[in-house]
């Protein structure tokens, strides 16, 4: 209700620093009826699984950057990088199917295969996660071993179901559309 308060200025600033993320700012009675949403509340909308999280700006130790380190938990994107932050929101994602593409970032290859991976993503939106995990990342190596994929057979793709940790590794020579859509549509049978 107070367009000059400091909660407003830090969520202002969080929205410039995030520029990828679209952010929006009601005080309209209407708006947050319509969504349930509670005066002095931070609510990210996640597209991929249409689940939300809410965060309460009312405490004193509100700013920018809780705000950022929030949305940057707790947002699913058509493919999300897996890293210590993002961990959080994938952990607490309702889908059951995860799909890794595991693969070196660095390669010259990357850019190419991450269109198609995300080409493959908009044809799985709402049935599976799709996620991308960096091997050069240290913090990979666990799930690179839980997975028992070594750097010699990247990339490779590995999905899994939660409910009861069945799992399968596809290694390939090359990220397509067609690899990507036949591995998931032999999984879901």
């Amino acid at each position: 209700q107070e367009p000059e308060s400091p909660e407003i200025s830090q969520f202002r600033l969080a929205a410039n620093r995030t520029p990828e993320v679209p952010f929006g700012l009601s005080s309209s009675p209407a708006v947050l009826s319509h969504y349930g949403v509670a005066a002095n509340t931070v609510t990210l909308f996640r597209r991929v699984d249409n689940d939300r999280k809410d965060m309460d700006i009312n405490s004193k130790d509100f700013d920018a950057e809780k705000m950022i380190r929030f949305v940057r938990m707790n947002e699913l994107r058509l493919v999300t990088e897996y890293n210590p932050v993002t961990a959080i929101g994938v952990m607490q994602s309702s889908f059951q199917l995860h799909l890794l593409l595991i693969t070196d970032k660095m390669s010259s290859k990357h850019p190419e295969r991450m269109h198609r991976y995300r080409v493959a993503a908009e044809l799985f939106k709402g049935k599976i996660l799709f996620i991308l995990v960096d091997s050069n990342l240290k913090s990979n190596e666990r799930t690179m071993s839980f997975f028992q994929v070594k750097k010699s057979q990247l990339p490779a793709l590995a999905i899994f179901y939660t409910p009861d940790e069945e799992q399968d590794v596809l290694t390939l020579d090359e990220v397509s559309v067609e690899r990507v859509q036949d591995f998931c549509n032999r999984f879901l049978q």
